[in-house]
């Protein structure tokens, strides 16, 4: 799906209590002005490695002029304020069904969000501004200037794309029958930076939510445009993204790295908790404590994921395809993991599959579940 500057993007999971800042890859990035969150260093050098020497001359000499002064920077940077999308229009008025289903996705079982006086989870923000497949056919779409400027990066070789963060403000909740209208602007365009990924620009959008007109929130959603760094085989073994470890999950990693899965129980209403969350998404309460999983569990869902190839997934370096599972546990939570122990394309639903502990790299050991051939 598209959100409403166009871009590739994702709502974050809802799961954090209402009003609080919506979960988002990078959560402790800088916001909007202060150098955006990236892995590289600041800027390239023309003898940084393969990558800048062979794009690298070629860039420097095109967009370099005499003074070292980038000029597609020059031009991007004049794009900042404008309009990305103007008068846009939610396909539906919030409402119960979505809510429901967004809720049965996320496990979320607040009364706030069930009753006559329902509101819609706080994080559901982008979703009630997308488009759909079809995407807005009502002439709310992207701008034209959003077109061009994404224009000059595809014609530069800035073509590839991921997502870095977003970050969401609650002005009010949003209630069914609430008809929302938005306005996206292009809020800035960082200087170019040199990432793991490749060298490129951070895009950040700002989406201005109204609910019948009133304020509602804002949507900041930040993308990296980059030219794909050039790689030579055996440079460097592949590595698994690190986890963002924050106050919130630092129990969570602590237990990890003790071998031992804990599960947050609050002290209020005893309902468990998985992922870690700062409050309960039951009863609101903010005392918890912690139970340890015995380790038996049952695939609930899973997908395998055949692009793109990630070295660092499988062990024979070919980067997949290989499963990823939602396991619920004994104790009643799920949990996001690898399937091990079994090809991929014998995980089944219901398969009985045990916690272990896998040593990815001399920094990291995640939390997997192995399963049998005949279980």
């Amino acid at each position: 799906m598209s959100g409403a500057g166009g871009e590739p993007s994702r709502v974050a999971a809802e799961g954090r209590r209402p009003g609080a800042d919506a979960p988002r890859p990078g959560a402790d990035a800088p916001r909007p002005g202060a150098d955006a969150p990236r892995p590289g260093a600041d800027a390239p050098r023309p003898d940084a490695g393969t990558s800048e020497n062979d794009a690298g001359r070629d860039e420097l000499h095109t967009q370099l002029n005499d003074a070292g002064r980038d000029e597609l920077y020059d031009r991007l940077h004049a794009y900042e304020g404008r309009p990305a999308a103007t008068a846009g229009q939610g396909k539906d008025p919030v409402n119960e069904p979505m809510i429901r289903h967004w809720c049965e996705a996320m496990g979320d079982t607040s009364p706030a969000y069930r009753g006559p006086d329902a509101v819609a989870p706080p994080t559901m923000l982008q979703a009630w501004t997308m488009g759909g497949l079809s995407g807005h056919t009502d002439g709310t779409g992207r701008s034209a200037a959003y077109d061009e400027m994404f224009a000059l990066l595809d014609g530069a070789g800035y073509t590839s794309v991921v997502a870095t963060d977003c970050e969401q403000e609650y002005l009010r909740p949003l209630r069914p029958g609430d008809r929302i209208t938005f306005d996206t602007v292009i809020e800035s365009v960082s200087p170019r930076k040199t990432t793991k990924l490749g060298t490129g620009y951070f895009v950040t959008t700002r989406t201005n939510v109204q609910a019948d007109g009133e304020p509602a929130g804002t949507h900041r959603f930040r993308i990296l445009r980059y030219r794909p760094a050039q790689r030579t085989r055996g440079s460097e073994p592949a590595r698994r993204p690190r986890p963002v470890i924050n106050r919130d999950n630092a129990g969570f990693w602590a237990g990890v790295a003790e071998h031992r899965l804990l599960i947050q129980r609050c002290l209020d209403c005893a309902t468990l908790r998985l992922p870690w969350l700062p409050g309960c998404n039951a009863c609101g309460g903010a005392e918890w404590d912690t139970v340890e999983a015995g380790g038996e569990g049952t695939v609930f869902s899973h997908v395998v994921m055949h692009h793109p190839s990630f070295p660092a997934f499988a062990p024979d370096g070919e980067g997949g395809p290989y499963a990823v599972a939602l396991v619920e546990l004994a104790e009643g939570v799920r949990v996001v993991s690898n399937v091990i122990g079994v090809p991929y394309d014998k995980v089944r639903v219901g398969m009985t599959v045990h916690l272990d502990f896998l040593r990815t790299d001399p920094d990291l050991e995640l939390p997997v579940f192995r399963a049998s051939e005949g279980g």
